[in-house]
């Protein structure tokens, strides 16, 4: 099994699957509610790299405020619904380009049949959504506890639910904060279904933890040619979670573009604020559109080595810095134009 091999599914303005581009997604962490706020939010992570949006629709206004709030974006929006199926359908009759529901919380067969009518009308795809944390009773037991195996039945069961009243315009989501469990079920989907999987190390934690597990399930997972949009799920500023996916897709040659900062660890001969000036470049390249690798040294003594395999380096000393190019000293600057020249050399870079 591979992305070539999985279905196309049409969100909004984006298709994924049949070995599309692996698309990034987020959510919004502000009150959806409040259109200005959320817009907000949704344009700098749009800038920062995100391709698609998720905003949760827990009441009927923040259901309606998506008309309003898709006026003023460019990505596909997501409304996340948990249990009530008259926001799923106010959702799609505002504009989501696409639903997430898990069809276990949404009630009968009626109420369900009722979200699948007006997605069909409207040919908005369905994200089904299963939680090892919510997983049903009867699985637990089936399996002795809560399993890969079982994840696994619960969503094809629920995707099957759909396909029977008709539908197939599905993406499917199976997510569990044990990662090792997550990697797994994803290997046994994989086998069995041709609907994009989205995938994602649900409550993974926070920057350190989360990245940390995200970077390790989500790299055995597409490094496998498995999942067709991804989240890095984090307790903190989503734009983080964009930063972190990038990356993750960039290190596994999945993506390419943007610069990849490199730096050296610090050690005694370290005569520079190297931890700042490296969180520094990292931050000021992010607009920077080339496919590059800048390196960021400690030192003069092993920077121009260490730097070599770069296209072009910092290196600090007392005072004063240099500018390295393919591992030949360029130029020397006082340490306090360190940055702005390193700036200056990427805006007007030539091979």
């Amino acid at each position: 099994m591979n992305r070539t091999n999985t279905k196309t599914v049409k969100i909004g303005n984006r298709v994924i699957g049949g070995g599309n581009p692996i698309l990034i997604q987020s959510m919004t962490n502000t009150k959806t509610e409040d259109v200005a706020a959320t817009v907000a939010q949704i344009q700098k992570l749009t800038a920062a790299g995100c391709d698609i949006i998720r905003c949760a629709a827990p009441t009927i206004e923040a259901a309606k405020a998506i008309a309003e709030i898709k006026k003023q974006i460019e990505i596909p929006l997501v409304a996340d619904i948990h249990f009530d199926y008259r926001l799923a359908i106010a959702a799609m009759e505002n504009g989501a380009d696409k639903i997430r529901i898990n069809p276990g919380n949404i009630g009968s067969m009626d109420r369900l049949r009722a979200v699948v009518d007006v997605a069909k009308e409207r040919n908005i795809p369905i994200r089904v959504g299963v939680n090892s944390g919510s997983l049903e009773k009867n699985l637990v037991e089936k399996y002795h506890g809560v399993t890969a195996e079982g994840i696994v039945e619960s969503a094809l069961d629920k995707a099957k639910m759909i396909e029977d009243m008709g539908y197939d315009n599905l993406v499917i989501s199976i997510k569990s904060s044990d990662v090792l469990m997550c990697v797994k079920a994803h290997e046994l989907i994989a086998e069995k279904t041709v609907h994009p999987l989205h995938v994602g190390i649900t409550e993974a934690g926070t920057l350190i933890s989360g990245n940390i597990k995200s970077s390790i399930g989500l790299g055995l997972i597409l490094h496998q040619g498995i999942g067709d949009t991804i989240r890095v799920s984090l307790t903190g500023d989503p734009l983080e979670e964009i930063k972190s996916a990038k990356l993750i897709l960039r290190t596994l040659g999945l993506r390419k573009g943007g610069i990849e900062v490199v730096s050296c660890p610090t050690c005694g001969r370290t005569q520079i604020d190297l931890i700042g000036l490296a969180n520094q470049v990292e931050n000021m390249v992010a607009d920077i559109p080339l496919d590059i690798k800048v390196a960021v040294m400690g030192c003069v003594v092993n920077g121009p080595g260490e730097a070599k395999e770069a296209d072009i380096g910092i290196a600090g000393g007392i005072g004063e810095g240099l500018i390295i190019k393919h591992g030949e000293i360029y130029k020397k600057v006082p340490e306090a134009e360190l940055l702005s020249t390193l700036r200056e050399e990427l805006l007007n870079w030539s091979e």
